[in-house]
């Protein structure tokens, strides 16, 4: 029997899935070592979906977006049940390692496999809103970026033709990666982010003092977990809670919007781009960052690298310790929201 490695892709979907699928299968060829996709995320390993990933399997699947394996949120330790499934499994097909591709729940679930039960695993870090600790970039998080930019630049025309404020709202749970870098390439006005807290009043100031510049129109991105100031908060307790649920955030624009037009008696439009930003097909950087993570993830198996997670380290692909990568999020860069500042207003 030759040796099977296991290879599956959980939590939500993110463009340059499949080409981490590829590099994994193409990378292994040469090696004679089989590669066993987990259909579903850790529910494939616990429901025994899962089959043999060849050179067919994987043709024409680079520019795809989502994920030829499927994915979903299950979490093996969720159940006793799940763990007794899995071992089960895993020796049924006679698995010698076990690839995870995922995010924070995803990899941390990984961690734990590997630390309490030692399971030889090996992580791949993906998400669109680059938060993960211990790499530099995420892929997908260049895609979703590329998609926030052309929204911008599209809802320029319709902002300045019809002398409004337009709202986008853009996903970044917990981190305002998106809203930055989409804000800055796109060249919004006014940039709202979950690490810094906004006050109105500032927000309303910027789109006065552009429209006394003789701007008629203001582009405001903000990211969907920002919130107001303590000081400053309109939302009410019930608004509050709905819109920062923890399974689902998603409408502080509506209402930014809303108040916008109160406090300031400009018109203000909402766009929320949702999971527009999630799907279709990844950019070309995140084809390269996502085939070179698949490859090095192969030689870490290899290299019996377990608990270990590839990172992007400037320009190089590295190992580091998936504890690294689970402990906390990372928050954005404190010098890409300075420079999105310097364009406020």
């Amino acid at each position: 029997m030759s040796t099977r490695i296991g290879i599956l892709t959980g939590g939500g979907d993110c463009p340059g899935l499949n080409a981490v699928i590829r590099a994994v299968v193409r990378r292994a060829m040469p090696t004679g070592a089989e590669i066993m996709g987990i259909k579903n995320g850790w529910r494939g390993l616990i429901k025994n979906e899962i089959e043999v990933l060849t050179r067919e399997s994987v043709r024409g699947i680079l520019p795809r977006g989502g994920t030829i394996l499927g994915t979903s949120r299950v979490n093996p330790e969720d159940d006793a049940n799940n763990l007794a499934l899995i071992e089960e499994n895993w020796k049924k097909h006679q698995l010698s390692a076990l690839i995870v591709v995922g995010g924070e729940g995803t990899l941390r679930a990984a961690r734990d496999m590997w630390r309490d039960f030692s399971y030889p695993v090996v992580g791949i870090p993906k998400t669109i809103d680059n938060d993960l600790c211990g790499t530099d970039f995420t892929f997908g998080f260049d895609t979703a970026v590329t998609v926030v930019t052309d929204a911008v630049d599209r809802l320029h025309s319709t902002a300045e033709s019809h002398h409004r404020v337009m709202v986008i709202e853009v996903m970044g749970r917990h981190s305002g990666w998106i809203a930055a870098y989409g804000g800055i390439a796109g060249g919004a006005d006014v940039v709202l982010v979950p690490e810094h807290p906004f006050r109105m009043s500032r927000v309303g100031e910027f789109l006065r003092h552009r429209e006394e510049q003789g701007h008629a129109f203001s582009i405001v991105v903000v990211a969907e977990d920002a919130k107001p100031h303590e000081d400053e908060n309109f939302l009410g307790p019930e608004t509050y809670a709905e819109i920062y649920r923890h399974n689902r955030l998603g409408g502080i624009g509506y209402y930014l919007a809303r108040e916008i037009e109160s406090s300031t008696g400009l018109e203000a439009r909402v766009t929320n781009l949702g999971y527009v930003q999630r799907g279709g097909t990844p950019t070309a950087f995140d084809r390269v960052l996502a085939t070179r993570f698949g490859v090095k993830s192969f030689e870490m198996v290899e290299a019996c690298e377990w608990g270990q997670m590839t990172s992007l380290r400037g320009n190089q692909i590295v190992s580091v310790p998936l504890d690294e990568a689970v402990d906390k999020l990372k928050p954005l860069d404190e010098d890409i929201y300075r420079v999105a500042e310097i364009f406020f207003g």
